[in-house]
């Protein structure tokens, strides 16, 4: 934060501070008036004069127009004891009572401004304390945002300066092609003279899109970072209010905060929660979209020539409003994509900076076991090897560490705790086993890595590892129904070996049918509905949920078809490994000894049986190695 936001922070506490103590002096004062209403109690005059003739009263105060009693019990502690009064009846043998009886007595001089108090301190102080009040909380409100709502209309956003913003493009890593789109903004935020004299206008605003964790908000700060100007940073959930307008008065606010600090960069993070569509025909939040308005106002008012760029990032680009994503507001949009191969080694570099190394890491080899992690998830996995170099007494990562740091991502930590009976271990065993087989006997399968019987966290009793040889854009329905064979492996080696259904291959079923459900609705790989879209994705960039746009009947139909391709697989795969029993019992055995085993150790027993398969294997290195070379 800025010097000039710590001086408004601290005038603002001395303001809140002087407010507190003026209510606290109010609620003392208002305390001491009235705890003469709570510590007295009222007598009857017979009741008075039964106390005197019992000796109880230690001595009286005589007023006009009562008397004050003070009983001989009390006048040690006054605190518990309640001070008793009753009203004066003019009694003429008043004096000479208390005289006989020893009772000490004064006569509290006459008082003629009773109404005059009562109007001091019950009507003129109260006043006099709700005007000051009012003084500074006003003073308070417009030191927080032009109004003595306590800043309701401030738009709050952090402030960096030039010199507080220490990103550049060095710290972002694998989103080369989104730094290339923004570098011409820089470049007009530095120079903006070059652009204007030939009469070219900056794009207003640019839209940062992608998955969450890509580092959209990373590279925000970089672009402010990159052309050393101030970066105004805000959530658009700050400008959901309660009360009507305030949304739109934070919208001003914000807009007027970057005039001042022009040339300067606005970053909206997740602009969905005000931008949403107006179309939708269910009722909306109204103050939400009077935000959404004083926004494009605001985008359409301000003067280009001022240098203010607007950015914004969402991962819902597609329930975003037309008027907010048409040229002259948001211009351009820029993709912050899942990093490929190169990209995750980058960004694995520049986490891995401040980190002391071993001799045995390689980079390449994780970021080619971790296809489809983010930036976020990168730097989790570099974390967690650093916390797992310490436990285990070292000073540095090794490779080893990055591995299970992976592991730990993918499936949990190892749950040594939970026991198999040896019947589960067996089931176990060969389920993962059955997984692995069918993955290295079929082609164009991601080679296995790993496979292991031990526990994990996030309820795997066992799992197979594959990592892909290589990056991949295009799959074809081959490729795909080789993978619901290798998902349907464990399951029927299960059925294969021990004639039984267990629950363990509920993840692996559900997989299996999402994948046969994108070929027959979105990939058209069937020949039943050819080329026919009958399901479209939503959300692309979060769940990549898919809705279907069909009939009911065509939706049975599609049920149909997906369970054929799921039975024909899973005929195939119980055939393949009926043919291969004795490997499948073998690896299993082996597994069950080790409960952990690498895929090398697992290919050799396939090799030993299949020597083609080593020949496949290396001639496909070959193949890869001359395309390289080319």
């Amino acid at each position: 934060m800025s010097n000039r936001n710590t001086e408004e922070n601290d005038d603002k506490k001395k303001q809140y501070i002087v407010v507190y103590a003026i209510m606290a002096f109010l609620i003392l004062y208002v305390f001491s008036i009235t705890k003469n209403f709570m510590t007295t109690q009222e007598v009857s005059y017979n009741e008075f004069l039964n106390m005197i003739e019992n000796k109880e009263v230690e001595s009286v105060i005589i007023s006009s127009s009562e008397i004050q009693i003070l009983k001989k019990e009390d006048s040690t502690n006054k605190v518990k004891g309640k001070m008793l009064y009753t009203g004066n009846v003019n009694d003429p043998n008043l004096v000479s009572i208390l005289t006989e009886s020893g009772v000490e007595f004064k006569a509290e001089p006459m008082k003629n401004n009773y109404i005059i108090d009562f109007i001091f301190d019950w009507v003129i102080m109260p006043i006099i304390f709700f005007f000051i009040i009012r003084f500074f909380m006003g003073k308070v409100g417009r030191k927080m945002g032009g109004s003595p709502m306590m800043g309701l209309g401030k738009s709050n956003a952090k402030i960096y300066k030039e010199n507080d913003i220490k990103i550049t493009f060095d710290d972002v890593a694998g989103q080369d092609e989104a730094k290339e789109s923004l570098k011409e903004i820089i470049d007009y935020l530095n120079n903006a003279s070059k652009y204007t004299s030939i009469g070219a206008k900056l794009p207003k605003g640019a839209l940062l899109v992608g998955p969450p964790g890509t580092g959209k908000t990373l590279l925000a700060k970089a672009v402010a970072g990159e052309a050393n100007v101030p970066f105004l940073s805000i959530s658009g959930s700050n400008f959901v209010e309660m009360f009507a307008g305030m949304g739109a008065a934070k919208v001003r606010d914000l807009f007027q905060e970057a005039e001042k600090n022009a040339p300067c960069i606005i970053f909206i993070d997740e602009v969905d929660s005000i931008g949403k569509s107006r179309d939708s025909q269910i009722q909306t939040n109204d103050e939400r979209e009077q935000t959404l308005n004083q926004l494009l106002t605001q985008m359409d008012g301000f003067d280009s020539t001022k240098a203010i760029v607007v950015l914004a990032a969402t991962n819902r680009p597609e329930i975003l409003d037309k008027a907010l994503l048409r040229p002259g507001r948001f211009d351009r949009r820029v993709i912050v994509d899942r990093p490929d191969l190169k990209g995750r080694i980058d960004i694995l570099k520049v986490h891995s900076k401040g980190v002391k190394l071993g001799d045995d890491v390689n980079l390449e080899e994780i970021a080619k076991s971790t296809p489809g992690a983010v930036g976020a998830d990168l730097a989790n996995i570099v974390n967690e090897a650093a916390l797992r170099a310490v436990k285990h007494g070292r000073e540095f990562v090794m490779q080893e560490d990055l591995r299970e740091a992976v592991e730990v991502i993918i499936a949990g930590k190892e749950k040594k705790d939970r026991i198999l009976s040896p019947m589960e271990k067996r089931i176990v065993a060969f389920h993962e086993v059955g997984h692995a087989l069918v993955a290295a006997l079929l082609e164009n399968t991601d080679p296995v890595h790993k496979i292991t019987i031990v526990p994990r966290t996030m309820g795997a009793l066992g799992y197979t590892m594959q990592l892909p040889e290589e990056e991949k854009y295009l799959v074809s329905k081959e490729e795909l129904t080789n993978q619901i064979m290798v998902m349907l492996g464990g399951r029927s080696a299960e059925e294969e070996v021990f004639n039984l259904l267990s629950t363990g291959a509920s993840n692996d079923i559900e997989r299996a049918t999402k994948t046969a459900r994108s070929m027959v609705t979105i990939y058209g790989m069937t020949d039943k509905f050819d080329m026919m879209a009958l399901e479209s994705v939503q959300n692309r960039y979060l769940d990549g949920r898919a809705v279907r746009e069909c009939s009911d009947e065509t939706s049975t139909l599609i049920d149909e078809e997906i369970l054929k391709i799921i039975r024909t697989c899973h005929e195939s795969t119980k055939k393949l490994l009926r043919e291969n029993r004795d490997l499948l019992d073998k690896i299993s055995e082996y597994l069950l000894e080790k409960e952990t085993i690498f895929g090398s150790e697992f290919m050799e027993f396939v090799y030993d049986k299949y020597p083609e398969l080593r020949d496949r294997k290396n001639k496909k290195v070959k193949d890869a190695n001359q395309v390289i070379e080319i």
